[in-house]
Order: structure tokens, then sequence, then C-alpha cells
């Protein structure tokens, strides 16, 4: 049977199709899950996909993160289900407590669209492995509130422990301390990005397909 991702619908979510596609695309069988709905079908996976969930009203995942759905995966990450948050979805696994810090609005008060060049950190995560510390790979980048911030406790914690996952090569988009792109909880079964890799997946559409072992990484094949 093969390894099923859930994939959130929130109000707003834009990327819930792209993202289903993607765990298609690395053999992964999607199942679609609805805000409204606390159960998670059995799922061995959660993705939370990018797009502006119930509109990014009080800030961005605010409101999503009080989804009925999200009781249910708050309390399966904490028993080590493994959940990807995009874009919108890093920010609500922020509001949510499962990561630290927080996204703030782009440091150039500006909309970021672009291919992006990042550096992979941490290659030990449920959502890394395929990929090898040092990896530099290139995946679309879509952003207005992309700005990761954290108080320097909580940087230099993230450092030391090594769970920084990816880093912004050449000019930070969007203002991000330290450079950082993405995080995973100590656990490494939570982890969060701006980028979207579910854009890279495949070499007719986007950059390439460096976004791929996000995906092929839960079912334990190789980037």
């Amino acid at each position: 049977m093969p390894t099923r991702i859930g994939v959130v619908t929130f109000p707003g979510s834009l990327d819930d199709r792209d993202a289903a596609r993607a765990a298609r695309v690395a053999g992964a069988e999607a199942v679609a899950l609805w805000h409204a709905d606390p159960d998670l079908h059995g799922v061995d996976a959660v993705i939370l996909p990018g797009g502006f969930s119930y509109g990014d009203y009080l800030r961005c995942g605010a409101i999503a993160r009080f989804a009925p759905v999200m009781d249910s995966i708050v309390a399966a990450a904490r028993d080590g289900l493994p959940v990807l948050g995009i874009c919108n979805g890093f920010q609500v696994l922020c509001e949510a407590h499962l990561l630290p810090g927080a996204l703030i609005r782009n440091s150039r008060r500006k909309f970021v669209c672009r291919d992006q060049r990042l550096r992979v950190e941490n290659a030990t995560t449920a959502w890394t492995n395929a990929y090898r510390a040092g990896d530099e790979i290139v995946i679309p980048l879509k952003n207005g509130e992309g700005g990761y911030v954290a108080d320097e406790r909580t940087l230099d914690e993230l450092e030391a422990e090594g769970r920084v996952v990816v880093r912004y090569l050449g000019d930070d988009p969007n203002g991000s301390y330290r450079g950082i792109a993405g995080i995973t909880n100590a656990a490494g079964n939570v982890v969060g990005l701006m980028p979207h890799p579910e854009h890279a997946v495949e070499a007719l559409t986007g950059p390439g397909t460096d976004g791929l072992g996000f995906f092929t990484s839960l079912i334990g094949v190789p980037a």
C-alpha cells in the first residue's frame, strides 16, 4: 500500500491540488482533508499547503490554527506524525506552536515571486532525507509575508540544534533572519518552509525537479 499523504484544504488555499499532485508524482497516495473535519482518515503524513487561509485575516495562519482539523494534526504531530507546512502552511505551523518564530511582511514590502536558490542544511528530517546536507536546489518562492523572525535565543537554539532545514542563497528575498527559509521541530517530523517544492517536481513545468525530494523523502526514495 502506498504512503498516504493528507493534504488539507482551508478556505483560501491555493496550492492544495499542486501539493496533492506532487505527492502522487513522488509515488504516494494523496488524501484530501477538509479544514472543518477533524478526522485525518488514517493518513501517514500531512501537508498544509500554500495560499491565503481564511483570507489572511488577523495574521497569516492565525485563524487556520483553530480549524477543527488542526486539533487533530497538532496532537498527531506531537505523537510523531510527519507534517509539512509550505508557505501559508509554515505560517499555520508557527501559529499552532508546532514550530517557533513567526512570518512577517517582507522587508521590502513587496510580494516576491521568483525561482529561488536554497541550500539544504538538514538532510535528516522526515521531509529532507532524500537530499544531502549542502545540496543547492532551486524551487519557486512566492510570498508577501515570508520574513522569518524569532528572538536571538530561539535563533541560536535552531542553529545549535541543526534545526535550520533550508537557507536562502544569494540575495535574501524577504528579510528572513539569518537567511532562514525553513525549519524543523526537535523531533524532525514537522517541517515548515516558505518556498514551494510542489512547484518543482516535473521537468515540464517550473525550474526543474529539485523540489521532488521533499516528497520522496517521506517514502524512502533518494532525490
